[in-house]
């Protein structure tokens, strides 16, 4: 019995240290998570927006300050922090901001599934024009169509999108246009067959 009565006291001794580490392992999770995870842009509604200026070819700020990730798919960088400029990048971007100026620097956004990318920034379906209905060009779309961005079909959004991606990146593969037309993408597999039509 004595053996237990010693463990129990050296168990109350230590109480207080033993708090003080739960709380300190608390505010260090707590800290950590604030510090590595990305902070999420304002929420994002569908709807028309001017756009303040376009960053890159597959990135745009709309008025308010809020940064949009073009959904889908991904152009050369031309921006990103120690990373030289890729091929193809500043025309990706110089077609993004010539169509959007020409339509009045004002877009449609559309959401889908995936709202937000792995750096807090809003995901989203970029129209020219006042809504996303028939005819209405998808800027995400011709800029893979015009062979300055490639297809991301890893991102959670509608199938519809990803044949219509599919088939504009089949079209600048084929008549090799902006970075289909390097060498090294000559080889590069086309998408899965399964986005056929």
């Amino acid at each position: 019995m004595e053996i237990f009565y010693r463990i129990g006291r050296k168990l109350r001794n230590m109480y207080p240290w033993i708090c003080l580490f739960v709380v300190l392992v608390m505010i260090a999770s707590y800290l950590y998570k604030q510090l590595t995870l990305p902070n999420e842009e304002p929420n994002l509604k569908e709807g028309v927006y001017n756009v303040e200026r376009v960053i890159d070819g597959d990135t745009i700020l709309l008025s308010g300050g809020i940064r949009v990730r073009l959904m889908g798919i991904d152009t050369p960088e031309t921006v990103k922090p120690r990373s030289e400029v890729e091929p193809f990048g500043p025309e990706a971007t110089a077609f993004t901001k010539q169509a959007i100026a020409q339509n009045g620097n004002r877009v449609f956004i559309r959401l889908d599934c995936d709202r937000f990318d792995k750096y807090g920034r809003n995901l989203a379906f970029v129209y020219l024009g006042e809504s996303d209905g028939e005819g209405v060009v998808l800027l995400n779309e011709e800029l893979v169509r015009a062979g300055l961005a490639k297809a991301i079909m890893t991102f959670n959004y509608s199938m519809s999108i990803k044949r219509r991606l599919y088939k504009a990146q089949k079209e600048a593969i084929e008549n090799r246009r902006g970075i289909w037309s390097l060498p090294e993408n000559q080889n590069e597999k086309p998408l899965l067959q399964k986005f056929e039509e």
